[in-house]
């Protein structure tokens, strides 16, 4: 199952696919499910959510805007260097733990829409990473049940701006610029994949050339040990998202430095789901905006 979040006319919208289709309904038509952060509070499950949007509307997907697929998680939890190439491009030794940082709804923007360098910094890099869903509450999760509380998976591109992230021990306002945290376009069911997700091509691409490329298999802490480690903290919760961790080449550890800039297109690609593309521009100065 493959699901969409969008808006058409200011009004939101899901879809599912069927075949090379997309059928679904908008808030303002009969049966509507609610969008997918209401859905997943709700405990429904998502084949009922795809039984019901397969009884809409055919959805054309060149007269909608794309929204993240999850737009109010209550949870977005990060893994940080949990790729070893990655740890080794970074001035960090590897960690026995994963190293876990929040990000913010704020942060968050849809596939097709602009990545914002801020003003304040030239160091915005690229990191593209598996996005696990949870789909059933938890607290204390076995490994061996960690797939079990999982319901889909997706894209992110998180993006980071260098200078900010390394101010400080804490990684989290670096992480959390508007308009920097790239997510979707869709969310795959997890029985469409591999348990946890592994084994699948992870690729980052600027401009066409690829500077991100390795498997989800190489990941230290795997999906399921990530979800059953954070469990002995805090209850996870349908809708929580997981971002996993990206691999090496991002542009803080080339010589020199490959920063993203206005015009540039990034594109995140993985296996089995699809590809999350953003391009890239400048903020703008709030006295220079038009009225």
């Amino acid at each position: 199952m493959r699901f969409l979040s969008f808006k058409q006319a200011g009004i939101p919208g899901l879809a599912t696919k069927r075949g090379d289709l997309w059928l679904g309904l908008r808030a303002n038509e009969a049966g509507w499910p609610g969008d997918l952060d209401q859905v997943m509070s709700s405990g429904a499950h998502l084949r009922e959510l795809d039984a019901a949007l397969a009884r809409g509307n055919r959805i054309d997907v060149e007269k909608i805007s794309l929204l993240p697929p999850l737009q109010r998680p209550t949870k977005i939890l990060c893994v940080g260097l949990n790729y070893a190439d990655h740890t080794n491009e970074s001035p960090y030794q590897q960690p026995s733990y994963p190293t876990v940082f929040p990000r913010f709804n704020s942060s968050l923007i849809a596939h097709g829409r602009p990545i914002v360098r801020p003003r304040v910094s030239e160091q915005l890099d690229y990191e593209g990473e598996l996005v696990a869903v949870i789909g059933k509450r938890g607290r204390h999760i076995s490994k061996d049940q960690a797939h079990s509380h999982i319901c889909a998976y997706s894209i992110f591109n998180e993006a980071s701006i260098r200078d900010y992230q390394f101010k400080s021990p804490q990684w989290t306002v670096g992480k959390n610029f508007d308009d920097t945290g790239a997510f979707g376009p869709i969310l795959v069911s997890a029985d469409e994949l591999p348990p946890g997700a592994k084994g699948l091509r992870l690729e980052t691409r600027l401009n066409g050339e690829t500077v991100q490329s390795a498997t989800t298999s190489d990941m230290l802490f795997d999906v399921a040990t990530v979800i059953s480690l954070m469990s002995e903290a805090m209850t996870l919760e349908p809708g929580d998202i997981i971002v996993t961790g990206t691999p090496a080449g991002v542009g803080v550890g080339r010589k020199p430095p490959l920063w993203m800039k206005a015009g540039d297109l990034v594109e995140v690609e993985i296996e089995g789901i699809g590809i999350l593309a953003n391009p890239v521009v400048e903020e703008t100065d709030p006295e220079e905006a038009p009225r």
